[in-house]
């Protein structure tokens, strides 16, 4: 009789491991597990074990379908951090946001959370790339070059920072927020620095020329209606290309020796300007001053001599030696002259000249010129005295006849 017949000894006579047991029947396997986790819900005993019914039986059914239930419902719950928002949709459609705390929704697959950081400041670089660090690490020239309204070519590096205001927007009205807003940077930067000069861009309007580039992304954001802020933009660098370089720093530092000159020029002319202006007022106050001190003296002479010839009238020959000795007085003090009375001394007289006129052996000072404001007394005077004594001689040949 063969090994593998009916009725054999089941001994493979090539394997050598006739002895050994075969691997256990798959079925046997199957009922011996059900009994145990019939034992388990106590849905059998020792007359049918391993029946099937036992195991499904309703009462573990109910037990079992509460649990996976319970399970799948506190799934639902979940805690939205401080500063980040909760978008909840429904087989993909939106049906709410949520605020910061512990919320719930129906779990998956019926509904879906995602979680949106709405205070988080985002950042991007356009026209280099920085590599994490504050340094510039390298330029992106198809980024940073565009060309002005000068037709002249700038190197422009701008750094944007922006946060989400509406999760909602953030994440269905666009695809890639990321790559959407950097277009956007790029194609409002080249217009507002296609329509400026070099020099603006460089120089003065750095500050206008990113407040208009602002404004410009922030007006197309909110057209595509993307959810996102931009809270600022940062001019980086500005300068032309490597290129011409050398050349420009020469025209900066030619513009910064004009504008040196401008300012040393305006310096001198505020110096200048006031002192000339100063002295010119004071020359006019002079002019006014000398004008109405003449007309004073004139009016005081003119004054003097009405009421000199009044007293003329009244005694010709004692207002004229009068005015005589007043007139020699005011000359011979004046003067170094000796005058001596013969008369009333001897013959032999004794004078000590070199003390009675110390100054005689030195020069006699230098006389001052006289002043513009003595000229007219002086002349005043002179005429004062012509025209007494020209009256005076009228009033004696008077009187001869």
């Amino acid at each position: 009789m063969s090994w593998n017949e009916p009725g054999g000894d089941k001994k493979d006579p090539w394997s050598g491991r006739g002895d050994q047991k075969g691997p256990p029947d798959l079925d046997e396997a199957i009922r011996s597990l059900q009994e145990k986790l019939g034992k388990f819900f106590g849905g059998g005993n020792g007359d049918n074990k391993g029946s099937p019914s036992n195991f499904f039986s309703g009462k573990s059914l109910v037990f079992l379908a509460g649990g996976l239930v319970l399970l799948w419902a506190l799934s639902g719950f979940y805690i939205v951090d401080e500063g980040n928002h909760g978008v909840e949709t429904r087989f993909g459609k939106y049906i709410g946001t949520t605020q910061s705390g512990l919320n719930w929704h129906f779990p998956a697959p019926i509904e879906r959370v995602d979680i949106v950081n709405v205070k988080q400041q985002r950042f991007i670089e356009v026209g280099y790339r920085s590599g994490g660090s504050e340094t510039l690490t390298g330029s992106v020239p198809k980024e940073a070059l565009m060309l002005t309204k000068d037709e002249n070519i700038v190197d422009i590096r701008l750094a944007v920072q922006y946060q989400v205001k509406d999760a909602k927007d953030f994440i269905f009205n666009i695809v890639n927020p990321a790559s959407s807003l950097k277009q956007v940077i790029e194609s409002a930067q080249r217009g507002v620095v296609g329509s400026s000069t070099m020099d603006f861009v460089l120089t003065e309007g750095r500050s206008e020329v990113v407040a208009q580039i602002m404004k410009e992304i922030q007006e197309i954001m909110d057209i595509y209606e993307s959810g996102i802020q931009i809270t600022s933009v940062n001019l980086q660098d500005a300068q032309p290309p490597e290129q011409v370089q050398n050349a420009f720093e020469d025209a900066i530092k030619a513009r910064e020796d004009e504008q040196r000159l401008i300012n040393e020029a305006e310096a001198y002319s505020n110096e200048i300007v006031p002192k000339a202006r100063g002295d010119a007022a004071r020359k006019m106050q002079e002019a006014e001053g000398y004008k109405e001190q003449v007309i004073a003296l004139a009016q005081g002479e003119t004054s003097r001599f009405s009421q000199l010839l009044g007293e003329y009238d009244k005694a010709p020959d004692v207002t004229r030696k009068r005015m005589y000795i007043e007139a020699m007085e005011s000359v011979l003090a004046e003067t170094s002259t000796v005058m001596i009375d013969v008369k009333s001394g001897s013959n032999l007289l004794y004078l000590p000249l070199d003390k009675m006129i110390p100054h005689q052996s030195s020069p006699p000072p230098m006389k001052e010129p006289q002043s513009t404001a003595d000229q007219p007394h002086s002349q005043s005077v002179r005429v004062q005295e012509q025209a007494v004594e020209r009256t005076s001689t009228r009033g004696r040949d008077a009187r001869g006849r």
